[in-house]
């Protein structure tokens, strides 16, 4: 008899596809990407290298008018690109979950923080006033956030970036998603606080299981928290593998130019991003 695949031995997406927008040369050509479960996938590239675009196919935030999608994306054995809109909008934010760049942008200048979270929770979850409270406090305190009245009181714009980055987070995991996609969500914040969000999504990813596509342009960053890297150039990944492999053994030419392009330590030199450093910051 043969026996069925254990659903846990495979990859949680999968995805090959190309990316076109109306009139113009193809954006991504048969881009290739697996993601394990619970796994941390550093997806890097220039600007303009197609990254987000390849984030917002898989959630499926392209505008279909524009743009043609082709090929298959497969996550929890169903074909996203196969989905009606009403089926994806129950997928967005409860087993797919999205961080972006610029916080104070994609948070509501208008609300409080707790009305933001509360719509959050209510999109996916039924429950009373109470669960929903919980809820909010157990996501606040996951990210190191008070969970207290006055905090939830807040509107955006009397938070600091880091804080309203950190709520973007909550928001994001408080249904506890299986894949979370950061795109440059780290980008926009100094450097002492994008440690602190660096550790706190491998945090996350660690104690929850969840898996993470991590997109950016920076190499120390990704180096800092991912599992294996995978290198978009020109609309095409033209390398993947572990952090280790990708950093000390590089294999195509563009990915050895990335690691050419670290910062190096020279003698007497105060700097402290290294090719060296960037591959042991795990």
């Amino acid at each position: 008899m043969i026996s069925s695949p254990n659903p846990q031995n495979q990859p949680l997406l999968s995805a090959r596809l190309s990316v076109r927008y109306a009139g113009k040369q193809p954006l991504l050509r048969n881009v290739e990407i697996e993601i394990r479960r619970g796994e941390v996938l550093g997806l890097v590239g220039q600007s303009g290298s197609g990254k987000s675009t390849l984030a917002m196919a898989i959630l499926g935030l392209l505008d279909k008018k524009h743009t043609q999608v082709e090929g298959t994306i497969t996550f929890q054995g169903s074909n996203l690109l196969a989905l009606s809109e009403r089926e994806l909008r129950t997928l967005r934010g409860r087993a797919i979950s999205l961080v972006l760049q610029s916080p104070l942008s994609s948070l509501n200048p208008a609300l409080k923080i707790r009305t933001q979270l509360k719509e959050a929770w209510r999109a996916h979850a039924r429950g009373t006033s109470a669960d929903c409270a919980n809820a909010i406090r157990d996501s606040l305190q996951s990210v190191s956030l008070p969970a207290d009245d006055e905090f939830q009181r807040k509107h955006p714009s009397q938070m600091s970036v880091g804080q309203a980055q950190r709520v973007l987070i909550a928001m994001a995991i408080m249904h506890r998603p299986a894949l979370l996609i950061a795109d440059e969500a780290t980008s926009a914040l100094d450097v002492i606080t994008q440690a602190e969000i660096l550790a706190l999504f491998r945090e996350l990813n660690r104690a929850t299981g969840m898996a993470i596509l991590f997109v950016s342009h920076d190499l120390a960053s990704v180096a800092g928290i991912c599992d294996r890297i995978a290198i978009l150039h020109q609309g095409a990944i033209v390398e993947s593998g572990t952090t280790e492999q990708i950093f000390s053994r590089p294999q195509h030419e563009y990915t050895k130019r990335l690691m050419a392009a670290l910062p190096r330590i020279l003698p007497g030199s105060s700097a402290t991003s290294t090719k060296a450093d960037a591959a042991g910051a795990r």
